[in-house]
């Protein structure tokens, strides 16, 4: 991964790398390596995984389909 500084800017740079790597989920991934995490309950986390993702998918597809009752005349 790569981040140029510009104009001498260490902290937009700086920000900007932590963005990335949150989008990327690198220290995720890192955190969940940490120590040894038993089959059954990576299925389990996994499968809470895939519910929250649905759940907010379901969510962000009914504002989307919500009509807008405010009306400008």
């Amino acid at each position: 991964m790569k981040v140029e500084v510009r104009n001498g800017n260490v902290e937009q740079a700086l920000r900007v790398f932590k963005r990335k790597v949150q989008k990327e989920g690198i220290i995720k991934t890192l955190k969940q390596n940490e120590y040894y995490e038993k089959p059954s309950a990576k299925r389990a986390r996994k499968k809470k995984e895939g519910i929250k993702n649905t759940r907010k998918r379901m969510a962000k597809f009914a504002l989307k389909s919500r009509p807008n009752k405010r009306r400008y005349l």
